[in-house]
């Protein structure tokens, strides 16, 4: 069976959000004294997610791009916000690095944070993290995807100071957080020129990723402080990938990221924080080439 359902693609980064909630409001407060549950539920959630990813895989493999209907999320006067999945060969090559890099991460954490008070809390973060860079690579929308491009950054700061009791590790994560959010405006500013710029009512103003990449001829003839529309929104993309992804001028945050626990910087560096700066490049990519 190689055609996977529209549920499935939803649950691969649906199912490490859930995972974070089960353990921040069932198995912290009421099983704290049976921490390696929060450890079992992260591994499960992932490694269902990790067979759901290779399902996408091979479907895209099989019958190219899939194509689902977005829903609504939030209708604003005219203006209406959508979620939706995208799943290109893009997006399912890096849900299946993604997700197998976390499983393994995991399932070596159990050994790495056993006996630490915050063994639960370590495991809740870790699958918001999860979760957040499957949805970031999933989004079918640059709101969407800046929306779980934020939260990926929220959980780097939760992480890289989680041993928040040393001032070193309090100092790293405020670091981290403050010049990635850095970079992080540029991004904004290109998600913000891009929805002024196109045209109500049509499907590239709903910011829609295949959408924008069909109206980039029409946008790169646009100009304005005169330069190309789309070389400022190329401008602005790239700022944003050079804060994640530790570039310089802004790499100084990623050699005191250390200072959290050493899967955190496994996963920084293989599949989430490092990574979404070079996928949103890759993603972006068509916009770029008429920048």
């Amino acid at each position: 069976m190689s055609d996977i359902p529209e549920a499935a693609v939803w649950l691969i980064f649906l199912l490490p959000l859930f995972s974070f909630v089960i353990i921040s409001f069932i198995i912290r407060p009421f099983f704290n004294d049976r921490p390696r549950l929060a450890g079992y539920v992260t591994i499960a959630s992932i490694a269902v997610s990790f067979i759901f990813a290779l399902w996408a895989l091979n479907s895209v493999r099989v019958q190219g791009e899939l194509v689902f209907d977005p829903v609504e999320w939030v209708v604003i006067g005219n203006h209406t916000i959508k979620l939706g999945v995208m799943l290109d060969p893009l997006t399912a090559v890096m849900v299946v690095v993604v997700t197998l890099c976390s499983l393994m991460v995991q399932t070596y954490s159990q050994g790495y944070m056993h006996g630490d008070s915050g063994y639960c809390r370590y495991y809740a973060f870790m699958s918001l993290f999860t979760g957040s860079m499957l949805g970031l690579v999933l989004a079918d929308n640059l709101i969407q995807l800046f929306v779980f491009w934020e939260l990926v950054g929220l959980c780097s700061y939760l992480l890289i100071g989680f041993w928040f009791h040393k001032p070193s590790a309090a100092a790293a994560a405020k670091k981290a957080f403050i010049v990635t959010r850095i970079g992080d405006l540029g991004l904004l500013a290109a998600i913000l020129v891009l929805f002024f710029r196109t045209e109500p009512g049509t499907a590239a103003h709903t910011l829609n990723i295949s959408a924008l990449y069909e109206a980039a001829p029409e946008l790169a003839a646009m100009t304005s402080l005169g330069v190309s529309l789309m070389t400022l929104v190329a401008i602005g993309i790239f700022a944003g990938a050079v804060g994640k992804s530790a570039q310089f001028p802004l790499h100084v945050w990623l050699p005191d990221a250390m200072e959290g626990p050493t899967p955190v910087s496994a996963l920084i560096h293989s599949s989430t924080m490092v990574t979404a700066g070079v996928f949103l490049v890759a993603r972006c990519f068509p916009m770029f080439a008429h920048s």
